[in-house]
């Protein structure tokens, strides 16, 4: 080979050598300096709310929201409460929740968009032996009825119900709302955490602890268990089919009102596109467009939970274990004290109804209440009501008060006016 062709060649070579990985590398650096630098440009958006949420729906979806240049998201995990209250004053711009609207003064004029199904979990040890629950032990355990592991298949010992002081805590909430019909039912649960990620830790350190989580925040978690309900493991596919029976929508609440309203928006909306439903899935919960049917069967399953337990919808509300003397002596203005006197008010005032409609009448127009309120053509939603419960106490069904109300969901506000009739 002549001396001229080999320094040709050797050229050629060192050309394909530096070029062609610089040429390969150069559109991936070029893509992300780009959408950082967009993103740079967009507000940022602040996020609270309740951990069961920030596990199941922000973790992912904000980081690819991020990486499609969208603007950051600020991540404060705390509780329910606390990002209902924050979004509704402007604090934060979205919230987290494990609950839809509970008709309070605190969510009117917000947005509860659902997002994503997740599992409400019973949680103990890993090592606890007991290996299934129905829903009826589980109602019984929060009442205060079963109070020993060995009466559901365990070892002879205390069960130590923990819980969430707020009483408007998501995941809290929801379950209650299942299994009693109502949302501020009180239990008997001692001991009392700030938020999920604190009562799982409790759980954690105590053999005989039992609390709710959800299925997605304790993933992964060694140390923890979720006790099958009904024979049914809580997986995404029996959320899907509808089989684990505790199932609950997730939610991203925003405020019409908030500076920030359109963007806060357009991160719920991403939530809900292809790439929001593939980082939800990193996650073990389901998309909730992916899950439509569990919407449909909602009432019904309601119906089955409560006939199992022996729960009634409008049952009094005191539990054995959270009565309003039991916790006055020791926390006089704890939330779940405040929710026990509400308790103890409220069954004192529906003895009082019955004891006047037990008396016999004093004149012709007290004789007549009884009969004006049996063909009542409206109904004033109040405090702890739901549509299957007012349907139940009316006699009708609940496809019907839907339709002659226009109601497109479950959902209802305090104060709202109800047609009992077409």
């Amino acid at each position: 080979m002549s001396p001229r062709l080999t320094c040709l060649l050797s050229f050629a070579l060192l050309g394909a050598f530096v070029a062609t990985p610089a040429l390969a590398k150069t559109p991936t650096k070029s893509h992300a300096k780009t959408a950082k630098a967009k993103a740079a440009t967009k507000p940022a958006l602040i996020w609270r709310g309740d951990i069961a949420t920030e596990q199941a729906i922000v973790t992912e979806a904000a980081v690819a929201w991020e990486k499609a240049g969208n603007g950051h998201i600020e991540m404060q995990p705390f509780n329910t409460a606390s990002g209902i209250d924050a979004v509704s004053t402007g604090a934060a711009d979205i919230a987290g929740s494990a609950r839809g609207s509970d008709g309070s003064s605190q969510n009117a004029g917000l947005t509860f968009t659902p997002v994503a199904w997740d599992a409400l979990v019973l949680i103990t040890q890993s090592a606890n032996p007991v290996n299934n629950l129905t829903l009826k032990q589980v109602h019984d355990i929060y009442y205060g009825k079963i109070t020993n592991w060995s009466d559901v298949g365990g070892s002879n010992a205390p069960i130590d119900v923990y819980a969430v002081a707020s009483p408007g805590d998501g995941v809290e909430y929801s379950l209650r709302d299942l299994v009693f019909g109502r949302g501020n039912q009180p239990v008997a649960a001692p001991r009392l955490y700030v938020n999920t990620r604190k009562l799982e830790e409790g759980v954690a350190l105590n053999a005989n602890g039992l609390g709710v989580a959800t299925l997605a925040d304790i993933s992964g978690n060694p140390k923890l268990k979720a006790i099958p309900i009904n024979g049914k493991v809580a997986n995404v596919a029996n959320i899907a089919d509808g089989s684990y029976p505790l199932y609950t929508p997730l939610y991203l609440v925003t405020n019409p009102r908030s500076a920030k309203a359109v963007q806060a928006q357009a991160f719920v909306d991403f939530v809900l596109t292809e790439a929001g439903k593939a980082a939800l899935r990193k996650r073990a919960v389901l998309p909730y467009a992916d899950g439509s049917a569990l919407g449909d069967m909602d009432s019904a399953r309601r119906d089955r939970i409560l006939a199992e337990t022996g729960a009634r919808r409008p049952a009094t509300v005191a539990a054995p274990g959270a009565t309003y003397a039991a916790r006055a002596a020791i926390a006089p203005t704890s939330p779940d004290t405040l929710a026990a006197k509400l308790a103890l008010d409220q069954r004192n005032a529906a003895n009082a109804v019955a004891a006047s409609a037990a008396a016999p009448p004093a004149s012709a127009s007290t004789s007549a209440a009884p009969a004006a309120a049996a063909v009542a053509s409206s109904y004033t939603v109040v405090k702890g009501d739901t549509l299957s419960g007012i349907a139940k106490k009316h006699s009708v069904q609940v496809a019907q008060l839907r339709e002659w109300n226009h109601l497109k969901n479950d959902n209802l506000q305090l104060g709202q006016s109800l047609r009992l009739s077409n």
